[in-house]
């Protein structure tokens, strides 16, 4: 029983927004309220949904039957100097997208035993949430991977800026301008496919194991 369309884009609308929420609740804990001042600290979607990122780029990909489903949000607004430790605190901000991510794949699939547990009845219904839920898994895991990759403005450009000294900072910071283009040429070029999906792939297999075929 295939997903539609619509719920397919919530599933990865909700993600989107929770990594982004994430991002600005650890700024704040470290010191800065820019992204709570913004308005930003929320689940609500219209708050973070960016046109071609959260909109027009997931729907392309399912017009063009892509393999994967990937999508971005407003960025998250924060402050670097109000951070109460910035070289660390930068790496903390960084991850935490990612791991909210992992989270949610992890309680989706809580969800999905749960279903299994309980014998749930094989109605339709029943058969589109664990479908979904199998979808969350997917997405979050994907996210989270691919965020991870240390290139301008991905989650792991952070985390590798508190791991730099200042001098190796400030290289860093020139391929900046040219992030965006890197990251469609990747992927483009297969990138995602050979590199990031095997990884997903991995890490599904770990969350799934001992579960029935879904």
């Amino acid at each position: 029983m295939g997903i539609p369309l619509l719920f397919q884009i919530l599933v990865l609308l909700f993600a989107v927004t929770v990594h982004e929420c994430a991002h600005g609740w650890m700024a704040y804990k470290c010191g800065d309220d820019t992204a709570r001042n913004s308005g930003r600290l929320t689940l609500n979607p219209l708050a973070h949904i960016d046109l071609f990122g959260t909109i027009m780029l997931p729907l392309l990909l399912v017009m063009m039957h892509s393999s994967f489903l990937f999508a971005w949000a407003k960025p998250v607004p924060i402050n670097p100097t109000n951070f109460n430790n910035p070289k660390n605190d930068i790496m903390k901000v960084g991850a935490s997208g990612p791991v909210s991510n992992l989270l949610l794949a992890v309680a989706s699939t809580v969800f999905i035993w749960l279903f299994q547990t309980m014998k749930m009845p094989a109605t339709d219904a029943n058969i589109m949430v664990q479908n979904m839920l199998v979808l969350s898994v997917y997405i979050n895991l994907i996210l989270a991977v691919f965020n991870l990759v240390p290139i301008p403005p991905l989650d792991g450009s952070q985390i590798l800026t508190g791991l730099l000294t200042a001098k190796q900072q400030m290289l860093y910071e020139k391929i900046s301008p040219f992030g965006m283009a890197i990251i469609i040429l990747l992927m483009m070029s297969g990138f995602i496919d050979i590199l990031i999906m095997p990884v997903v792939r991995f890490l599904q297999g770990i969350l799934f194991w001992g579960l029935r075929s879904i």
